[in-house]
């Protein structure tokens, strides 16, 4: 097996930083800090590292194709304007649910947003996977979800990845792109791991997948059919999400959390809430932008 380097890209010391989305025009990282409420654009050749208060909880960020951003708050779908300043919630998601945020999301290849929610207090199968169109019509396709997480799409768009972390596995579906229906449900990696719990996810140009471990210390690369490929151990115990990016696409970068760590585990990882970045010696793909 072996070894990867791990750097530390920026030592963000965030309570919950998640959301990794690869912004190619401008070299950019956009990240978000979940309870912080806020979203970040870091700049890995500068070290720059500038950010948006959206004011109420954060679960994920992406660009949209006509300039600025689109995101997943407590409430439901905001944007950001092009000037990166004002924040708009275009949408609301379960407002009879308020013990409910948003959590999780990624763009289809038809420019839909598809992002789920969790209960704020963990109740198991609270949540629900949405897909929000680009017309901003907000369509349920999965219900009693515990922690909606990791999603993304196989190179060619007809398989969607989704991970309901609670279940300890990743779902494989198959999709249709024109239509955004997803069928024939099946359990692609069963991971029974008591303690470590997949979370955020990615699908390298190789079509294989990239799972963030929380709680485990560790990212997997598995294959398209489910096969362990690769395993690289981490600084941290809570890593959360990974995205590729860089000009070719050849750097993962991983965000981690501080969240519900004691003192002493804080103490024993000093760069636990850290982005990471390791070179794989594979090739990412851009993400999908949102196309409303």
């Amino acid at each position: 097996m072996r070894t990867l380097r791990v750097d530390v890209a920026l030592d963000a010391r965030a309570d919950l930083a998640e959301g990794p989305w690869w912004d190619q025009q401008r070299g950019e990282l956009l990240w978000v800090d979940i309870f912080a409420g806020r979203i970040h654009m870091f700049d890995p050749v500068s070290g720059q590292d500038r950010s948006i208060d959206v004011g109420q909880p954060v679960g994920m960020v992406a660009r949209r194709r006509t300039g600025g951003l689109v995101c997943a708050v407590r409430d439901g779908i905001g944007f950001i304007n092009p000037d990166g300043n004002a924040f708009e919630l275009a949408v609301r998601i379960e407002a009879e649910n308020p013990g409910n945020r948003m959590n999780d999301g990624a763009c289809d290849p038809a420019g839909r947003l598809w992002a789920g929610t969790m209960a704020t207090d963990l109740s198991p199968s609270a949540g629900s996977l949405y897909s929000i169109s680009t017309t901003m019509h907000v369509a349920p396709v999965l219900t009693g979800v515990s922690i909606s997480n990791g999603l993304d799409w196989s190179p060619d768009g007809r398989t969607f990845y989704f991970t309901d972390s609670t279940t300890r596995r990743l779902d494989a579906y198959d999709f249709n792109v024109e239509t955004g229906e997803i069928s024939n449900r099946r359990v692609l990696i069963d991971l029974p791991d008591p303690v470590a719990t997949p979370d955020g996810i990615t699908v390298d140009a190789e079509g294989t997948i990239w799972v963030a471990m929380w709680d485990g210390g560790r990212v997997q690369r598995f294959s398209p059919t489910g096969r362990l490929l690769e395993t690289v151990i981490l600084p941290v115990t809570r890593p959360t999400s990974v995205a590729f990016g860089g000009p070719d696409l050849k750097q993962l970068f991983i965000t981690s959390a501080r969240n519900g760590l004691s003192p002493r585990q804080q103490s024993d990882e000093p760069h636990a809430g850290a982005i990471f970045v390791i070179e794989p010696g594979v090739t990412g793909r851009l993400p999908w932008a949102f196309g409303g």
